[in-house]
């Protein structure tokens, strides 16, 4: 694409979606440029295509969703909700993980995926979305931040140095958003 980088891809066509099999060969290609050169992944060892489809099972079993981010053909990023954690209090409670093809950053693909498993998620039971996004001394992972905090996520917290990666101690970043009505009632079935 001979566009700027600059372009925002949001007026020039891009298309979310729900992810289906066919998309996990790019979403897994996508996830594996993370694990291997970048730190916003804290696995080390890229998982195989093979777990790529199980985790996308994994997140539509739980009636989670599981997006791409698709522009002229080509899948150019890729966003999935999932369960903040196992214990039942926390079910109405999940984490957002966004990921967008290299080269396609800052161009509002995060953006666009972002706002829309947003919208998907508050048409659910849900009421919170937390945000766990790795920071380093070097500055990866501002990008993360600036995006969540412009989408309502307000940071709740910091784990300094818990994880250690391509020669570099890493911190989590903890972020939070209410999804509808928050705590504001108790959830249908709680």
């Amino acid at each position: 694409m001979n566009a700027p980088q600059t372009r925002s891809l949001i007026a020039a066509g891009l298309v979310v979606r729900d992810a289906v099999a066919a998309d996990l060969t790019a979403a897994h290609t996508i996830y594996q440029h993370y694990v291997l050169h970048g730190r916003a992944s804290f696995e080390e060892i890229p998982p195989t295509l093979d777990e790529m489809r199980n985790r996308h099972a994994h997140v539509l079993r739980q009636r989670l969703p599981y997006l791409v981010a698709e522009y002229d053909g080509q899948i150019v990023g890729y966003a999935y909700a999932s369960a903040y954690r196992t214990r039942s209090a926390y079910r109405f409670t999940v984490e957002d993980s966004v990921y967008v093809a290299e080269g396609q950053q800052g161009r509002g693909v995060g953006r666009a995926l972002l706002a829309e498993l947003i919208v998907r998620c508050e048409a659910g039971p849900w009421r919170q979305m937390i945000a766990v996004i790795a920071s380093s001394a070097s500055g990866e992972g501002a990008g993360s931040l600036v995006l969540h905090e412009r989408m309502g996520f307000r940071n709740v917290g910091v784990l300094h140095d818990v994880g250690f990666k391509h020669g570099q101690w890493l911190d989590t970043v903890f972020l939070q958003r209410e999804l509808g009505a928050g705590s504001e009632t108790p959830p249908v079935d709680a």
